[in-house]
């Protein structure tokens, strides 16, 4: 029989974990400059999925790693890198993740963080394994005056890449936007993963209000706030830029254990089950919905039955009472039918407007319901925003378990 190794609960976990990863590479993040990239590249730093291990694995210039690691230094100083951030915004907490770096992870490190307008032109292409900066590189990388940006995390040990050491979680006070971010490592070494965990910030002042917007994108400052399940894939990668490119880029619940033995439909052909999943967010703005998109892209076997939408207004006040209730009961003012329940289809983009759309005026928060269970791998909620309700920062949000 299958062992199932020993997970944290929800309770042992960092609040900001809710948020979005601002310096993925599915958010569009990248390295932008390495000093030492001999072992494995820095922008595996970025990538979405968990790191892995290959025993077998080598290159020409030594064990192959799933992270970023530096040849052991022989000259003064340390390694760092910059990241320019997939999406700008506040960061509320970093994960500097060792995973399977045991004997050769960085001792120490700490992050720095900056909002620029014109930063150089600086940009890491290829595969950069086995190099190291080169002099043009670390001129126009000095021109950052990145030793000098404002500290997210202080200089601080890591622990060794072990399955239950490997995450090193730092939660951040500073409510300034960054675009991008510095990672030292003290002296030298590897770190598998850096998650910076923060609510996209757009500059709405740039965007007429005729203008069609996305408002719960991750890049427009939508964020999840809470939600039922998300055993296989959390509810903020349906937020996320782009089509999915696979099933793991989606929300996906566990299947419901209230589901009846026999399944019967009513006239709609909507299954009829007792329960459902549901997942909250934030609008980046406040505004009114005209149209919808829910895609079940690569969900074939596993997408819900059915779905519905509903939103509602809400000040921090309320909000934050929301979020300490594990959004429990009803907002203040209840919750409002956008759209009402639909049938959904496998691997299928389905698009509402006109009279689908129920006009509900400005909103700011939106539940999607899912039932009984299943995938759903992006929602897109376009409309134009209103000045009535404007967007506003939010402490992080209590870890939601399953109700």
């Amino acid at each position: 029989m299958a062992t199932r190794t020993p997970q944290q609960t929800s309770t042992d976990l960092p609040d900001f974990l809710q948020f979005n990863d601002l310096a993925s590479e599915a958010a569009g993040g990248r390295v932008i400059f390495a000093t030492d990239e001999w072992f494995a590249p820095a922008r595996n730093l970025l990538q979405r999925e968990t790191p892995e291990f290959i025993a077998s694995a080598f290159t020409e210039f030594g064990k192959w790693m799933d992270g970023w690691e530096s040849r052991r230094k022989r000259i003064p100083g340390h390694d760092w890198c910059v990241i320019e951030l997939g999406v700008p915004g506040v960061v509320y907490g970093v994960d500097i993740d060792t995973s399977f770096f045991t004997g050769n992870y960085s001792p120490s490190a700490s992050l720095q963080a900056a909002c620029l307008e014109n930063p150089p032109a600086l940009s890491l292409e290829g595969d950069r394994t086995g190099m190291a900066a080169s002099e043009e590189q670390l001129k126009l990388a000095a021109m950052l005056h990145s030793e000098k940006w404002e500290e997210l995390v202080a200089v601080t040990e890591l622990k060794p890449g072990y399955a239950d050491t490997c995450h090193n979680y730092f939660p951040v006070t500073s409510s300034k936007r960054v675009t991008h971010v510095r990672l030292n490592m003290y002296p030298d070494g590897g770190i598998a993963r850096l998650r910076v965990y923060g609510v996209g910030q757009r500059d709405w002042s740039l965007v007429s209000p005729q203008e069609q917007v996305d408002l719960v994108a991750l890049v427009n400052g939508g964020v999840c706030l809470g939600y039922s399940d998300a055993h296989y894939g959390h509810p903020r990668n349906m937020i996320g830029l782009g089509r999915a490119p696979n099933m793991g880029d989606g929300w996906e619940t566990a299947r419901r254990l209230d589901r009846p033995a026999v399944l019967k439909m009513d006239e709609r052909g909507i299954l009829q089950v007792p329960g459902s999943e549901w997942a909250v967010f934030r609008l980046g703005h406040a505004g009114v919905i005209h149209s919808i998109e829910i895609d079940t892209n690569h969900f074939k076997g596993n997408f819900p039955d059915s779905c519905r939408l509903e939103v509602c207004s809400l000040t921090r006040e309320e909000e934050e009472q929301c979020v300490s209730k594990r959004w429990r009961g009803k907002p203040p003012g209840g919750w409002r039918a956008l759209l009402p329940p639909q049938k959904l289809r496998a691997h299928h983009r389905h698009r509402y407007s006109g009279e689908s759309v129920v006009r509900c005026g400005p909103v700011s928060h939106v539940r999607l319901v899912i039932a009984p269970d299943g995938g759903v791998s992006r929602l897109r909620l376009w409309g134009h925003i209103t000045p009535e309700l404007s967007a506003h920062s939010v402490k992080p949000p209590k870890p939601i378990s399953k109700l």
